[in-house]
């Protein structure tokens, strides 16, 4: 009976290291950081389709940047493949680009800066989290360079 109890504990222990080991902690900015960006509407432009689904495109798909660029008097902009550029920053990275970043038209990075510390620090983690996927989006364009994809031209008045 005694070798029987013994049996047992150790399998139990066995089962709750075995448990631990493999129980992952979740990060409560996760879900904070994927409902920022669904209310920010970063998938507007970050996410291909995103509008004509009437933002029905499965979270797996976000924020992979687009081919649709952004066309004005400082030339076009293309949104970035997020997912990608997350996969290659720090954390630190991203805040010292939402502190200092300008950019071009649609991209707001004036407005990232109010978001508390903790809300930026939950976009970031979110968008790493979901991994790569995808490709690069094109490369910028100056001033006065027809763009071979698609564009939204951007008069300001």
């Amino acid at each position: 009976m005694k070798n029987l109890v013994i049996v047992v504990l150790l399998a139990l222990a066995v089962i709750g290291i075995g448990a631990a080991q493999g129980a992952t902690k979740v990060d409560p900015l996760v879900d904070r950081g994927r409902y920022l960006v669904g209310f920010g509407s970063c998938n507007d432009c970050h996410t291909p389709g995103w509008r004509e689904s009437d933002g029905s495109i499965p979270v797996s798909h976000w924020m992979t940047g687009s081919s649709l660029g952004y066309r004005g008097p400082w030339g076009t902009s293309y949104p970035a493949n997020v997912r990608l550029e997350f996969q290659t920053i720090s954390e630190a990275d991203w805040l010292f680009m939402v502190r200092t970043r300008g950019g071009h038209w649609p991209m707001i990075w004036h407005d990232l800066r109010f978001l508390q510390i903790e809300d930026q620090r939950a976009i970031y983690r979110f968008i790493k989290q979901l991994g790569p996927r995808g490709s690069q989006s094109p490369a910028d364009l100056p001033p006065g360079v027809e763009p071979k994809t698609p564009y939204i031209w951007v008069v300001p008045h």
